[in-house]
């Protein structure tokens, strides 16, 4: 219950409603990624939504990549009373406690990456955190499987919906459905 003389944002407000992206191309890919389901579950996040897993082609680090590994990608409605700053951090601490090593090079391989898409309609930029996604209109990894949870849902600076945005995006040729990717808590082995 709210404390009565606090009347900030946090303490009045409702659950925020986030959007999560998820990617794993190290080792157990789908252990990876049920793994950070149930981490993020644990930690005052409410998981609302998850879609269906997409095998994807990783995003080139330079025009000198090294083969890398499919990606395994899902994307996430959670509810959450955690700030943006907070979720940020506990998506972090989650991929250091499943093995990510932190790299200078963007796009490198990695067991686990949390990336925080949308938080409730909010624009913002940080030094450490830019909501919407910054890359997100670019990702066809990242709008295929939001569209598959979230058609209608409005890009706040872009003003087109996911649909919209999942239906012109390039590289979609570059990602799948997985093979086991229809039914998230039954790869899991859980109800989420």
């Amino acid at each position: 219950m709210p404390d009565e003389r606090c009347h900030c944002e946090r303490c009045v407000s409702e659950l925020a409603t986030a959007y999560l992206g998820l990617g794993s191309n190290l080792g157990e890919r789908e252990e990876n990624l049920c793994q950070a389901l149930t981490l993020l579950s644990l930690k005052k996040v409410n998981l609302e939504e998850v879609s269906s897993i997409y095998e994807t082609e990783p995003v080139p680090i330079s025009n000198r990549d090294k083969e890398q590994p499919l990606f395994l990608n899902l994307v996430c409605r959670i509810t959450t009373n955690l700030p943006p700053e907070e979720l940020l951090h506990l998506a972090k601490e989650i991929e250091d406690r499943m093995g990510r090593v932190p790299s200078k090079q963007i796009n490198s391989p990695r067991p686990i990456d949390i990336d925080i898409l949308f938080y409730d309609h909010k624009i913002m930029e940080t030094q450490n955190l830019t909501i919407p996604h910054p890359r997100l209109p670019d990702r066809a990894f990242v709008l295929i499987p939001l569209a598959e949870i979230a058609p209608d849902l409005v890009h706040p600076k872009l003003g087109k919906s996911i649909a919209q945005l999942a239906k012109d995006v390039k590289g979609q040729e570059g990602v799948w459905k997985y093979k086991g990717g229809f039914d998230v808590s039954t790869i899991c082995g859980r109800a989420l």
